[in-house]
């Protein structure tokens, strides 16, 4: 009787399913399956990352990606989806260890997709602070979602919804069948999503040259509601013991159709105008991705090839009518809309093997991005219909990053010592190409090195040192070299000579653990050289942002946390952080320099009683530097309550920013100009709903 043994591994998690099957060549019955499950720990910290288990949180269940991450340790995520790993802001996040063209973006465009995504469709968050070679880091920390992929044998599902006010709600339904070698897993979802906007901003400006000076007030409050349906379906095939390949693909589309009534008064002097710029979409966007990888474990290694394609198509309606109250006048009519599409191709390489003093590693990284945006922007005759396209703010152009890479890394274990070395080779090219005029290119070449050390005092105490260099590729909108119409008060013009941001971190900590106490404490220091900053100026009483190099930042910290678990059924946490930001900020009058201290503090509380589970999570951010400005404080308060009524059926209550503490304050001040205002994401409301186990 030939005996065999599989074992399946998930994005690099331990503790998965393992299968044992007996038979023989001859056609005898087979052995029953033996199937032996490990429980996973919710916490697995490596060398160079921490691994957050979160299947089973309550706030998963109905929540979104947003509050998941949200709710994960050393991370802070603002209403509005801003995100910070340890005060670090420069952050990319990744699903199942890749970049998505739906997640490829910055500020709303990435805020969207996480508060979209499904929380009960993610097993883990991987927090890596100090990425190692293996990575490509992109300047900063990195969050790697990890789906859920169930491969127990037989078939199991799940659905689950939730509702709350403002007819707001979603459902949604997953499933996995496994039989043989063969096993397909799949979801489906349907939201209709909303979030309630507040927003102020005045602007002072003087022009010292022509010795004007004015003021621009623009106040909206919109309730953005959002309809987003999603499917993701995938296959993973066991060709032998030690190959198997993996298909998926997943679809994701939102559409909205906000009112926005923007009140707009400008004064200049003696003349004053206030008028009503209102709006109303639609909003559209299209998310879809495919993957196909192959991979090979045996004789002390592992190889696995991986092909991806992701794409994102948005189009978002800039049509509005002016309406004015002082001085009365005739309407204005605009219409306008940006239509944009980004491509994402990449194929991957990675290669492990066992060695006499620990583990080597090498990969390649060949990466293909474009990305087209097209503006226009027409004002209406009323009495015609017909339109006259606006030359300064009708245009369109394309940005291609190319991206090669390889890796070495090694990994050494002496004794208590253990030690991940790592070196990143990259080339870089960057072409925009605008739809009238001549293509810009630019290449860049650079060498990454990585170094992770820890020394062990015995299992639940060691000493950890890391560092990381690496380039920051500028946003692609960032570098257009044309206008484009924001709001009444703003327009943002692309800069296409932008160059890359040069980054250095280092990082040291220390971590104890006991039976019921496990405690952390670290200090960082993270430098930018230059650093992409805004470059903003005036005309015609509208505000023109723009983006240049030159700036530099220094910033160091110290975080610490402590887990306690007196018992199995009451779990405390608390991890926080303070830390001095420099920044060095080129203005029309020459650098400015700021310095401040800033910090955050996440508090967490879950309590496990018969049927019962109860979950609060606290976070609180304080007022930080900005270029030349500064970001006031947040906070917010969830707390969320699951109560199995069977067991397969159970109820769950999710209350989110309970004191509705998502308002945050802003100002800047420059030579020529002064800013203040306030955004308000009130994401305060309460979800009641259900989740169902099929067996």
């Amino acid at each position: 009787m030939q005996k065999t043994i599989r074992s399946s591994f998930l994005c690099g998690v331990a503790a998965l399913p393992l299968t044992a099957r007996a038979g023989d060549g001859d056609g005898d019955p087979a052995a029953p399956t033996v199937t032996v499950t490990a429980r996973k720990a919710a916490v697995a910290r490596q060398l160079d990352k921490t691994v957050y288990q979160v299947a089973d949180t309550p706030r998963a269940a109905n929540g979104s990606a947003q509050d998941v991450l949200q709710a994960t340790p050393e991370v802070s995520v603002t209403a509005d989806g801003q995100i910070a790993v340890k005060g670090n802001t420069q952050v990319t996040v990744l699903v199942d260890g890749k970049p998505t063209a739906m997640l490829s973006g910055s500020g709303e465009e990435r805020a969207l997709a996480l508060q979209t995504m499904s929380g009960a469709d993610i097993a883990s968050v991987e927090v890596i602070t100090n990425p190692s070679a293996a990575y490509r880091a992109n300047g900063g920390a990195i969050l790697n979602i990890v789906l859920k992929r169930n491969r127990k044998p037989g078939a199991h599902a799940q659905i689950q919804g939730s509702a709350t006010d403002q007819g707001l709600w979603n459902a949604g339904a997953s499933g996995d069948a496994t039989r043989g070698r063969l096993s397909v897993h799949g979801n489906v979802a349907y939201r209709h999503d909303g979030t309630l906007k507040i927003r102020r901003s005045q602007v002072d400006w003087n022009n010292p040259v022509a010795s004007e000076s004015g003021q621009t007030l623009q106040t909206s409050r919109v309730f953005i509601r959002r309809i987003v349906d999603s499917a993701a379906l995938g296959a993973d095939y066991a060709l032998s013991d030690a190959d198997s390949v993996s298909l998926s693909a997943r679809h994701n589309q939102r559409r909205s159709r906000p009112l926005f009534d923007v009140l707009n008064e400008t004064s200049t002097g003696a003349a004053a105008t206030t008028f009503h710029r209102i709006s109303n979409g639609p909003n559209e966007q299209s998310d879809d991705s495919a993957n196909l990888s192959v991979s090979h474990q045996g004789d002390g290694t592992a190889l696995k090839a991986t092909v991806q394609h992701s794409a994102t198509a948005t189009m978002v309606d800039k049509s509005y009518r002016d309406v004015f109250v002082a001085p009365a006048r005739a309407t204005d009519d605009s219409h306008g809309a940006t239509r944009s599409a980004r491509r994402l191709d990449q194929a991957t390489v990675d290669w492990t093997g066992a060695a006499a003093h620990g583990q080597w590693g090498m990969g390649l990284d060949l990466r293909d991005q474009t990305d087209a945006i097209g503006n226009y922007q027409a004002r209406v005759d009323p009495a015609t219909g017909a339109e006259t396209p606006d030359p300064a703010t009708t245009n369109g152009y394309t940005v291609t990053t190319t991206v090669h890479a390889a890796y070495l890394t090694d990994r050494i274990r002496r004794g208590k010592w253990e030690a991940l070395l790592g070196g990143r080779a990259e080339r870089m090219a960057l072409r925009v190409n605008p739809a009238q005029g001549g293509a810009q290119t630019g290449h860049w070449q650079a060498f990454d090195p990585s170094l992770h050390l820890k020394y062990a005092f015995g299992d639940d105490a060691d000493l950890t040192l890391a560092y990381r260099r690496s380039l920051q590729m500028p946003d692609p909108r960032d570098r257009n070299p044309f206008t484009t119409y924001v709001d009444a008060q703003n327009l943002s013009r692309g800069n296409p000579g932008l160059r890359p941001q040069r980054l250095t971190a280092w990082e040291i900590g220390a971590h104890a653990g006991t039976a019921h106490l496990d405690g952390n404490a670290g200090a960082f220091y993270r430098t930018s050289r230059d650093t992409v900053t805004d470059a903003r100026s005036f005309a015609e009483n509208v505000l023109v942002t723009s983006k240049q190099n030159g700036g530099q930042a220094r910033s160091a910290g110290i975080t610490g946390s402590l887990d306690w678990t007196p018992d199995a059924a009451l779990r405390l946490g608390v991890d926080g952080g303070a830390y001095r930001v420099v920044l060095d900020t080129p203005d029309l009058a020459g650098p400015v320099r700021q310095a401040g201290v800033a910090g955050y503090l996440n508090l967490r509380a879950a309590y496990r009683v018969g049927r019962d589970d109860v979950a609060l999570d606290a976070h609180g951010q304080s007022t930080a530097l900005t270029p030349l400005g500064r970001l006031g404080a947040t906070s917010s308060v969830n707390l969320t309550w699951k109560h199995a009524l069977s067991k397969t059926l159970g109820l769950t209550v999710n209350a989110n920013d309970i004191f509705d503490g998502s308002a945050r304050a802003y100002r800047t001040d420059t030579s020529t100009f002064r800013r203040a205002g306030f955004d308000h994401f009130v994401v305060r409301r309460i979800y009641v709903g259900f989740v169902k186990k099929i067996e």
